[in-house]
């Protein structure tokens, strides 16, 4: 999934363990970059904590697979412009935690590495990341970035990491399909009640086209796509603190009710049930769903595949609209010998040169507000409609992220299998008790 990636908890609990390693490496590798003193350059010489240095170094950065082709994009146009190269590396997404955590315990972090918003802030605590904050202040742009990646990345009043990667939950839908079914595909839903009208009026089209589609097997699909409709119902899942769960309330249950009936009634996908991720974006793309919520950065697939599709943000209950914005943070390694260098890297990408040539004119969301409207975007209604709904939407903080929501052994996916496909306010009571004990777990 393009929002939070599906990793194990054992691989987490090894990011844990790698904390003591890591404030050993910040101790001993003499690589700070927040509190004024200098850090080391490629070259031997030292440089302010907040410089930027161009001087031919080659640096490292690491991604996870989801994310690579942004993060590929971003590099090639940086090295075809700067003496600095980077040279970046991907690893599958489920992979990815364990491989930083192994590298943090060997102090062989690279100069430069991505991570799914929702892992910042456990990052950030853990030291994975330098300190950023100083070098961020020189840039004037700290309050023009996505405010949620922001917050991701910041730990005990500090900022370890900036937006990289932005993806929105969005409501996809086949504009063909909502033609033959008699729905104007001009007029997208605007509450959830109507999304189940509409996915009804396809699904009694046939001939092997059904409604709707959702990841029913997936905690990171279900909580991407049906989260925003909470939030835009006026409830919350998370304390403000990251500490405690909220989700057995009224708004949750609705949503879950509402989508366990388009199920029953056989107008979601049967293949619904066992979607765990790998098939889920084959589905959109086959022509045969009507309309489902989905990671924006798909668009641009979908509509390769031949399907004339619409993009509407996805809505609450009785209105309102909002989105997970879900994607990558950025930040330095903590045993980066290269920190002048590597920020080099990073501030460029926050550039406008950055954010309109590169990720705006592939479709994507840039990760600065201020350039939400440019020349790409209003050149296609639909990138509007994404860039529109990123100010209105969230992005979960919380430690412990992964165990409680995104392992497939977290309690989340337990409820989200009750509440899908058995009693949703039980399901949900004993998953906010059992989540809000992992997430306070140390």
């Amino acid at each position: 999934m393009r929002g939070p990636t599906r990793a194990r908890g054992t691989r987490v609990r090894a990011a844990r363990a790698a904390a003591v390693a890591i404030s050993l490496v910040l101790v001993t590798a003499g690589c700070g970059g927040g509190s004024g003193e200098a850090a080391p350059t490629g070259d031997g010489r030292s440089s302010s904590a907040t410089a930027a240095v161009d001087d031919g170094t080659t640096l490292t950065m690491w991604t996870r697979a989801g994310t690579e082709a942004l993060s590929r994009a971003y590099v090639d146009a940086y090295n075809a412009t700067h003496r600095n190269q980077v040279r970046l590396t991907g690893y599958p997404n489920e992979e990815y935690p364990a491989k930083l955590a192994s590298a943090a315990g060997a102090r062989a972090l690279p100069d430069l590495f991505a991570a799914d918003v929702v892992f910042a802030p456990q990052y950030a605590a853990e030291g994975l990341w330098q300190d950023l904050t100083d070098r961020l202040a020189t840039t004037g742009l700290a309050d023009r970035l996505a405010p949620g990646h922001v917050r991701a990345g910041t730990w005990e009043g500090r900022g370890y990491a900036v937006p990289h990667v932005i993806d929105l939950s969005v409501m996809f839908y086949d504009r063909k399909l909502f033609t033959r079914a008699g729905l104007d595909p001009d007029k997208p839903p605007v509450s959830l009640g109507e999304f189940a009208e509409a996915a009804r009026a396809v699904g009694r089209l046939g001939g092997g086209v059904h409604g709707t589609y959702f990841g029913g097997n997936c905690g990171g699909c279900v909580e991407f796509t049906f989260w925003p409709s909470v939030w835009a119902s006026g409830g919350t899942v998370l304390a403000p603190d990251g500490r405690s769960s909220t989700i057995a309330s009224r708004q949750m249950a609705d949503v879950f009710s509402l989508y366990r009936a388009l199920y029953q009634e056989g107008v979601a996908a049967p293949a619904s049930k066992d979607e765990a991720g790998p098939t889920w974006l084959a589905a959109l793309k086959g022509g045969k769903v009507g309309i489902a919520p989905g990671p924006s950065a798909w668009l641009d697939l979908i509509e390769k595949a031949g399907v004339d599709v619409g993009v509407a943000a996805i809505p609450g209950l009785d209105g309102g609209e909002s989105t997970f914005v879900g994607g990558d943070a950025v930040g330095i390694g903590a045993t980066s010998a290269h920190a002048a260098q590597a920020w080099d890297f990073v501030a460029w990408t926050l550039s406008d040169a950055a954010q309109v040539e590169v990720v705006a004119k592939g479709k994507g969301v840039p990760v600065r507000t201020d350039l939400a409207v440019n020349a790409y975007s209003s050149a296609d209604p639909r990138l509007v409609t994404i860039n529109t709904i990123a100010a209105k939407g969230q992005t979960p903080y919380a430690r412990n992220f992964n165990a409680s929501f995104n392992d497939p052994q977290s309690p989340w996916l337990r409820a989200v299998r009750g509440a899908l496909f058995g009693d949703a306010p039980a399901a949900l009571a004993e998953g906010d008790a059992a989540i809000t004990a992992s997430l306070r777990q140390q």
